[in-house]
């Protein structure tokens, strides 16, 4: 038997030798949470419910610290004034569930807690009933803990009562109701849409459902409502809103989960610019009622162009500098073969870098390495040299264009990237934010909010050798676009607008479209033929050609949104039941087989046995 099945085993024992002291609850009622009572309810009789937190016996008085969702308040077992309440009460044990009924008094002089609401004051006990036992559980029930997430994640209940969590879920809760008071006092109607639906492979993969009433036919969980969404608008709903959980089947990291929600908005009759205002007061909305911030607006806007330009993202962090300079042309003819033959060079200036070490720079060389980069190369700038391994090959005139364009100066290094524009700037862009962070250069609670506008219409896929579209097939061009598209798609540009948040999207929409020849240019544009569009949209094709209004949207990913105004890593930690980063349920252990009888009834029949849970999912 091993260390855990014994200590398991021990406290199995305690508890069935503590169940005879369990009572009913009874027509007891709770009067105050753990975290209300102050010096103003001095002399109070009360009565609170939750679990023992710690107990701490001093050899007469008895204290237990008493938690429930909204915090904790001392509670103090006397034998002087209660002796029956203080008899049984050195039972109680970690996560114990108890109901007491006290009087209020403040603490001893020089014994109050500045860090707890309810750090003032003290509950004796006069009567109280335990109501449930339990198990010594896996890790403390409390902030800091170095247990493994997928401990936490296995025994979810548990970690949900640690105060950050519990912080956490009551966070997310204000932001639902705050967008929910914010649009329905804009006349929005809160529709649902169907969770089983059709298959319409266009971007990421679908969760496909098996129908047993149709046999070898599938539904499909939606990625996102988009195209009910905009069949409201053509039904004359006018203005929609859902909180709407969606389905993605694709590789996870920490702000992604195979199940996620989002506030998903559209409306009728507008342009850009009224979608964007009614997106900036909701945004507003949520912070205000969430944190108590005031977002000034309207928010900065920033084109695609601009944002790859400076930043090599489209979601540009703007709360610090270190912006990125295209140096192509300075370098075109440089002996540097690398500089001379790339489509595009970029550069960028770090004040004060020269003082980082070769190890450090071995450090961000690994990084960039791992966005497909091939290296990084560097120059620190010294009162009369430039030392580098690449500086004997660069001319007197590039080393003045650089200094130049870089703003450089005496103790700088300034980092480049050479290559294809997709690497360039995914490379050393993500090397901008990660020196932001290492160096201090994020003031801490800073919040930047901006737009992001003008994205292209188009991106080319070389897995599937074809055009895709950047956002989704039914997003609008702008005007100009349309003449372009098909014979210059790389040049089209969308009416399509991101919200950002410290380097974050977290927002994302566009005008649609609603004239079925434009729809039916774009479904061209992406290598439809007419019968492949019919066949995946038909129905959607055919709901344009019954008057369907001018209208756009934006949904907002919920989880992201919690998980920065939280403080989270992850949003694992700001979702209830969550999945892991293999897309199991480590609680339920989902996913699993399933009776053969149920494949039966499905038409389905595996071609082989799938491997053993526990290979699959730790």
């Amino acid at each position: 038997m091993s260390q855990f099945d014994q200590e398991d085993k021990i406290t199995t024992d305690i508890q069935k030798e503590h169940a005879r002291y369990i009572k009913p609850l009874g027509d007891w009622r709770r009067t105050h949470t753990c975290n209300q009572l102050t010096l103003s309810d001095d002399g109070s009789e009360v009565c609170l419910m939750g679990w023992a937190q710690y107990r701490r016996d001093h050899g007469g008085l008895i204290f237990v610290d008493l938690r429930d969702r909204d915090g904790l308040t001392q509670i103090v077992f006397s034998p002087e004034i209660a002796p029956e309440a203080h008899r049984d009460a050195h039972i109680l044990r970690s996560e114990y569930v108890l109901a007491i009924k006290g009087r209020v008094r403040p603490r001893p002089e020089g014994m109050a807690n500045p860090n707890l609401h309810t750090g003032e004051i003290e509950v004796v006990v006069l009567e109280w009933k335990l109501l449930n036992t339990a198990k010594t559980p896996p890790f403390l029930v409390e902030d800091r803990t170095d247990c493994a997430e997928s401990v936490r994640l296995q025994y979810r209940y548990i970690d949900l009562r640690r105060p950050m969590m519990a912080r956490n879920l009551r966070l997310r809760h204000k932001i639902v109701q705050a967008c929910r008071d914010y649009l329905n006092t804009l006349d929005f109607l809160e529709v649902e849409t169907p969770y089983l639906t059709k298959s319409t492979p266009e971007g990421a993969r679908d969760f496909l459902v098996p129908s047993r009433m149709f046999p070898g036919e599938f539904y499909a969980l939606p990625q996102s409502p988009q195209q009910f969404k905009q069949m409201l608008m053509m039904s004359g709903v006018d203005r929609y809103y859902q909180v709407a959980r969606c389905f993605r089947d694709e590789d996870l990291r920490a702000d992604r989960q195979p199940e996620f929600t989002q506030v998903d908005i559209e409306m009728s009759f507008v342009d850009e610019a009224q979608v964007q205002s009614m997106a900036e007061g909701l945004i507003a909305k949520v912070f205000h009622d969430a944190l108590g911030v005031e977002v000034e607006l309207p928010l900065r806007r920033m084109t695609y162009d601009e944002a790859m330009r400076d930043y090599g993202s489209d979601k540009p962090d703007t709360r610090f500098g270190l912006k990125l300079k295209d140096v192509t042309s300075i370098v075109r003819g440089s002996a540097f073969k690398l500089f001379s033959t790339a489509k595009l060079v970029k550069a960028m200036r770090v004040p004060g870098g020269a003082s980082m070490t070769r190890k450090e720079i071995d450090e961000h060389t690994d990084f960039v390495r791992g966005f497909g980069a091939q290296g990084l190369a560097w120059i620190k700038i010294h009162e009369n040299e430039w030392q580098s391994p690449i500086a004997k090959f660069l001319s007197p005139a590039e080393r003045e264009g650089i200094a130049r364009e870089c703003g450089l100066e005496v103790g700088d290094i300034v980092f480049f990237q050479a290559g294809e524009p997709g690497l360039v700037n995914n490379a050393l862009g993500s090397l901008r934010v990660r020196l932001g962070n290492m160096l201090g250069l994020i003031e801490p609670g800073t919040w930047n909010l901006l737009w992001v506008t003008d994205f292209p219409l188009f991106e080319y896929s070389e897995e599937e050798k074809r055009w895709v579209a950047c956002h989704h097939p039914f997003t609008a061009a702008q005007d100009e676009s349309y003449g372009i598209m098909l014979s210059d798609p790389e040049k089209a540009r969308a009416r399509a607008y991101d919200m950002v948040l410290n380097g974050n999207e977290i927002g994302g929409g566009s005008i649609r479209i609603h004239n079925p020849a434009d729809q039916t240019r774009m479904f061209e544009g992406l290598g439809f033929t007419e019968e492949s569009a019919r066949e995946r949209f038909g129905y959607f094709l055919q709901a344009l050609d019954y008057g369907t209004p001018p209208h756009g949207g934006i949904a907002f990913g919920l989880d992201r949104i919690v998980m920065l105004l939280a403080g989270a890593s992850s949003i694992r930690d700001v979702i209830a039941f969550p999945k892991n980063q293999k897309a199991s349920c480590l609680l339920t252990e989902a996913p699993s087989p399933v009776d053969a009888k149920q494949l039966r009834e499905l038409g389905i029949r595996l071609r082989e046995k799938p491997a053993p849970a526990a290979q699959t999912k730790e």
